[in-house]
């Protein structure tokens, strides 16, 4: 980088410069790089806390091989390969057979894409497949997925210590030793085969670590052993059992469907399918792997190549018919019709199977490649290998993805798993939860039951992961840069929505079930909200619609039937003035803009470090108080620049205020003349830059900053208090009086009309006030409810001020003349000379031709002023001088 820097030419150098140090920064900081590629907050220090964990308590941590490959092909050469596969090639056939299984690959290699597009895109910790999800499309989807995917592999638990169970139950049956009965023996030996598995977990990851490499050579062994059988010459008892090596008709008649006992392709597919579903084996562990990144992508995918040349392999080598007596002496009879029957063409009858059962053949016996491999206790070991290791694979998965979302604490109920034992954080309370649920689904001791249940909640986490990848991808965020590069995010795409059309095609109550499931723990963590920034790619996407929509807005022109107030509310920090941001609330929520605004004056520097340090707080105040505002603060010389600034720049194309609300200058009498001059100045600003002005006003004042400091709650705090809430409470009965004196285009009318439809205010009636003469009483009426109706706009009296031109009383007259005369300036007392130096000096100052100017609009306020108000609404017309603008406001009683 110091090169690149030394290169630029001269006229850049310094912006470069200033570049160049701060990605050396970066790039030094280890937390900071890997908060960068997590795109979480705290990543980066907890990542360094974690590692430094592990330096001092011994963590074993796993390569790709062990961690990986090992994990994922014993998890995927489960029961399903030794108890199972025989039957769903007789049911679906040879060609639908590797069509089933092509398909289950299908789902499986594209949800592999995506998991290793989605694990290389930044440091993966604990957690697996909910870690992969919730990182990506956030919490709401990752906490719904992680509680089923947890529950999915303690379900598989059960499905495979079953499909051990059944094996061992088929080897008491032959040697005639049952304990009670089949469903019972499986039971027993299930509950039994659990409690020892649950004990190998307990006792660490290390020892499970060896005892899957143990697995995994007699499962090799195992296959080895059932290839190896194939071709070694069969004998006449196993030719009546239906075993007659390789033969051509073998392989015909085999090839095409015959589905019975009402099954179909999808229930076959449904049976078949979570021998596919060991892929994420790995990464459920990904806590205790040494590289993440480079272990999930190579592990998975070679693993799923492995697996799926074993599967074919096997199915293609049908070497036995459907159905078969087991009688040695059921051979053909000299002249006897085959009928196309591949075993009566090779010499042998099972023509009585088409109408009473039979113990063998591909349709009948489980233990199909034990009889048909070279030494049948191998393959009996196989079996034992490929079921205890996938049990024990998924008995640690699940509690490790329980206790990553444990401890992410979406659940706040469920954290009582998160916490871990040992050196390698086991998570034993986890262990003891998944034991249980197994339990309950051993007692079932139905595979063909058990199978499509789990099914549909794996295929929902594929779906997922899917997603997340195309959704990540779909969003453009600049975090998404994954290492992993061979993935395409239409691809993933579809992969989901294949994932979602398999789960209704194998069971369409169950899917549904799975998704009400889901939306159901969706809409749960969305309401409760955990606090948690994971910057996911649902935050991305919510950017880009918010920036298209914006843009999209820019290219409509305005309409007046569209106006609604887009309000700059000179609120301070919000928290300051809680009344006023209620009431612009009260007629922004839900309908415009509504923007919280601060201006710090100071020393420049002090005011951007406080200014920049209060930003995320203000809003966060903002958000946790429901209040739909946006907070903007500006450092400047002098209040009044300050809001100017904030005029001209605060929103963004059409979503840009175009009304200034605050409060009234209730120290105007104490302040000083640049502060009233301020004030006002604000005022005309506000015009110059065309925005409307609301103008508002409460007995107690709007800034509670004294309240919050103090600890003493006075008498008068209290009702600071009070009226700090005031627009909290639903509005009792009264009216809301519009003084429509002068034609402002409408907005006077508008603020009242928002208010009576909120449901605090809807007690609240409108009450017009207007000029008019004294002998066009009723007409003026008409008019004005003419006019009203044509708005559409409810109210519930007119009143006409005839005297609006009438000279006021003494009383108000003097008491008027009283409250100016310290700040006028009586030039005509004074000679031409003295009269100039004073206006030069306090240009703010009343003076005599001024008053007489608008002599006549003070009358029409104060006779106005003597009439009471509930809620008083009126937009008066500008006046230059500030402090007769300030009495102006003061004659319009709260």
């Amino acid at each position: 980088m110091s090169l690149l820097c030394s290169q630029v030419s001269t006229a850049w150098h310094k912006n470069v410069f200033v570049f160049c140090v701060i990605l050396q920064n970066i790039a030094v900081t280890t937390g900071s790089a890997e908060r960068v590629a997590n795109g979480e907050s705290t990543a980066g220090d907890e990542t360094v806390v974690s590692k430094e964990e592990e330096n001092k308590t011994g963590f074993v941590k796993f390569g790709w091989v062990k961690g990986v490959l090992v994990r994922c092909m014993l998890n995927i050469w489960g029961v399903m390969l030794f108890i199972r596969l025989s039957w769903i090639v007789g049911q679906a056939g040879i060609g639908l057979g590797v069509i089933i299984i092509l398909l289950a690959t299908m789902v499986t290699s594209i949800t592999g894409l995506s998991t290793s597009a989605i694990a290389t895109n930044g440091f993966v910790r604990g957690g697996g497949a909910y870690y992969l999800i919730s990182r990506s499309l956030g919490p709401e989807f990752g906490g719904s997925i992680g509680l089923i995917f947890a529950f999915a592999n303690a379900v598989a638990v059960a499905m495979y210590v079953v499909g051990f169970a059944e094996t061992v139950v088929e080897l008491l049956k032959e040697s005639d030793t049952l304990m009670v009965d089949e469903s019972n023996d499986i039971r027993i030996i299930g509950t039994i085969t659990v409690v020892c598995l649950l004990g190998i977990s307990v006792a660490g990851m290390e020892w499970e670590a060896k005892a899957q490499v143990i697995l995994l050579v007699v499962l090799l062994v195992a296959i080895a052993n059932f290839f190896i059988g194939t071709v070694i010459p069969t004998n006449n008892e196993k030719k009546a059992r239906g075993f007659f090596n390789y033969q051509a008709s073998i392989f015909a008649e085999n090839f095409g469907p015959d589905f019975r006992s009402g099954e179909g392709f999808f229930s076959v597919f449904a049976i078949f399918f979570p021998a596919a579903t060991g892929i994420l084996a790995g990464a459920n562990i990904s806590g205790d792997l040494k590289d993440p990144q480079d272990a999930i992508p190579k592990g998975t995918m070679l693993a799923i190549l492995i697996t799926t040349v074993a599967y074919i392999g096997v199915a293609i080598s049908s070497c036995v018919v459907r159905d078969a007596t087991g009688n040695i002496n059921d051979t053909v009879v000299p002249g006897m019709s085959c009928n196309g029957s591949s075993a009566c063409s090779l010499g042998y009858d099972f023509s009585r199977c088409a109408s009473q059962p039979c113990d063998y053949g591909l349709m009948n016996n489980f233990q199909v490649m034990s009889m048909v491999s070279g030494f049948g206790p191998l393959i009996t070991a196989g079996i034992f290998s490929a079921t205890l290791s996938s049990a024990l694979a998924s008995l640690v998965s699940a509690p490790k993805v329980f206790q990553a979302l444990c401890k992410d604490n979406v659940y706040k109920g469920l954290h009582f798993f998160a916490k871990g034992y040992g050196k390698n954080n086991e998570p034993i309370r986890g262990y003891v939860l998944t034991f249980v649920i197994a339990m309950a689904f051993i007692l079932i001791a139905e595979l063909n039951t058990i199978a499509p249940i789990i099914s549909n909640f794996f295929l929902a986490s594929y779906a997922l992961i899917n997603f997340s990848c195309f959704h990540a991808s779909y969003a453009k965020s600049p975090g998404w840069r994954p290492a992993f590069r061979y993935y395409n995010m239409w691809v993933s795409l579809f992969g989901a929505l294949l994932c979602c059309g398999v789960m209704f095609v194998i069971n369409w109550w169950a899917a549904l079930i799975t998704y009400a499931i889901e939306f159901f723990l969706y809409i749960y963590v969305t309401y409760k909200k955990p606090e948690v920034n994971w910057g996911s790619s649902t935050q991305a996407l919510y950017y880009i619609n918010a920036l298209d929509s914006a843009l999209a807005l820019t290219t409509v022109e305005d309409h007046v039937k569209n106006f609604r107030p887009q309000c700059i509310a000179l609120t301070g920090a919000p928290m300051i003035r809680p009344a006023l941001l209620d009431i612009t609330h009260t007629f922004t929520k839900n309908n415009g803009l509504c923007i919280c605004c601060e201006v710090y004056t100071g020393p420049r520097k002090l005011c951007v470090k406080e200014m920049n340090s209060g930003m995320a707080k203000k809003q966060a105040w903002l958000t946790k108080n429901k209040r739909k505002a946006f907070y903007a603060a500006v450092a400047a010389d002098s209040f009044r620049d300050g809001v100017r600034s904030l005029l001209q720049a605060s929103g963004l194309g059409r979503m840009k205020p175009n009304t200034l609300v605050i409060g009234f200058k209730k120290d105007w009498r104490n302040a000083t003349a640049t502060q009233v001059e301020n004030y006002v100045g604000i005022i005309h600003d506000a015009f110059d830059f065309e925005l409307g002005m609301i103008i508002v006003r409460i007995s107690q004042g709007f800034d509670i900053s004294q309240v919050l400091q103090s600890m003493h709650v006075g008498e008068f705090n209290q009702k600071l208090l009070e009226a700090s809430t005031q627009f909290k409470k639903k509005q009792g009965k009264g009216t809301i009086d519009i003084w429509w004196l002068f034609d402002d285009g409408g907005l006077t009318i508008l603020i009242p009309y928002i208010l009576t439809i909120r449901k605090k205010w809807k007690n609240c009636k409108l009450r017009i006030f207007t000029g008019g003469k004294v002998n066009r009483i009723e007409e003026e009426k008409l008019v004005m409810a003419s006019l009203l109706s044509k708005f559409r706009i409810k109210f519930a009296d007119i009143n006409i001020i005839c005297d609006i031109n009438i000279k006021p009383n003494k009383e108000s007259w003097k008491f008027f003349e009283e409250m100016i005369e310290p700040y006028r300036l009586h030039e005509s007392c004074k000679d031409i000379t003295t009269a100039e130096k004073l206006k030069r000096e306090t240009p703010w100052k009343i003076t005599d031709a001024e008053l007489e100017a608008f002599k006549e609009k003070v009358n029409q306020v104060k006779t106005t002023s003597e009439r009471e108000a509930t809620q008083c609404c009126t937009e008066p017309e500008l006046i230059r001088s500030s402090e007769r603008f300030i009495k102006w406001l003061h004659c319009f009683r709260a």
